[in-house]
């Protein structure tokens, strides 16, 4: 039997998804969960792996097991033997010919920043967090450039083992919610005598690409980031594409504020499109 998972999982304390030696990765704790389950070793794939620090709203795993059990037994059953900042969402059996990975026909990611004088607290590990205001027209306009199928060598990390840097990025949307009255009241406190108020909000960045590579959102938000500060014309952004060097581009910006929101396979599978993960998210 071949058995698909959603899983969601708060980021901050794991080295990434992909197994490692430390065994501190998501992945490492979901396979030791399935095993402890099941009393026998099971491998995982999964859609698409995560950086140390990323977050998963999402991820889809598949497996193979001579085990026939009932898709809530896979839920609460491994479950039961996952930390608390991890979870299986749903479980669902699949044919043979399903792969997490190789049949996603996209992969969406959101990240959520913090506009404020202050630093997060209680959404700290969460979200990104900028201390000067956004030109959220400016980072729009930026965007628009970055459409359609094109190299992306300029946002993709020294070490990404991706076999081309051609991509095809389908959709970029760029939102804010504003603070209430009581948060601009405590983030002008913040400020020193003569600075200009800020407005504090939430920005929401929300990606959908045929795939992505290693840092690549990040490298993006970084170079969103300097444009939406003024520091560049939105036409920045194409000339850092048409470089197709990484030295061109922004720096890395935090993973904190980054989550995989999953991805996107052909309705004929049957696989929910979401969890209940996403409707926390700002």
């Amino acid at each position: 039997m071949r058995v698909a998972l959603g899983v969601a999982y708060n980021g901050q304390r794991y080295n990434g998804w992909q197994s490692q030696p430390s065994g501190n990765t998501v992945q490492d704790h979901l396979e030791a969960a399935l095993g402890r389950f099941a009393a026998q070793e099971i491998a995982t794939i999964c859609a698409g792996r995560t950086d140390a620090g990323v977050h998963g709203l999402m991820q889809v795993v598949h497996f193979d097991t001579p085990l026939d059990r009932a898709p809530f037994s896979w839920v609460r059953g491994t479950n039961t033997f996952l930390p608390p900042d991890i979870a299986v969402q749903w479980a669902q059996p699949v044919p043979q010919a399903f792969h997490s990975r190789a049949c996603a026909t996209a992969r969406r990611y959101a990240y959520v920043l913090l506009q404020s004088p202050v630093r997060p607290s209680v959404e700290a590990g969460r979200v990104g967090w900028v201390f000067h205001a956004l030109d959220g027209d400016a980072m729009r306009a930026a965007a628009q450039h970055l459409l359609g199928e094109h190299d992306f060598s300029s946002f993709r990390a020294s070490g990404c083992q991706a076999k081309s840097p051609v991509k095809t990025l389908h959709r970029i949307e760029i939102t804010r919610r504003m603070a209430g009255d009581g948060a601009k009241a405590a983030a002008a406190s913040a400020m020193r005598p003569g600075e200009a108020p800020m407005e504090c909000c939430y920005w929401r960045f929300e990606f959908e690409g045929s795939a992505f590579l290693h840092h690549m959102v990040r490298n993006i938000m970084g170079c969103l980031i300097a444009i939406g500060q003024g520091l560049h014309a939105p036409q920045w952004m194409q000339q850092v594409l048409d470089a197709r060097s990484r030295d061109a581009a922004a720096p890395t910006f935090s993973p904190d504020g980054l989550y995989f929101q999953g991805p996107v396979y052909d309705a004929a599978w049957g696989l929910p499109s979401r969890s209940p993960a996403y409707d926390w998210l700002p």
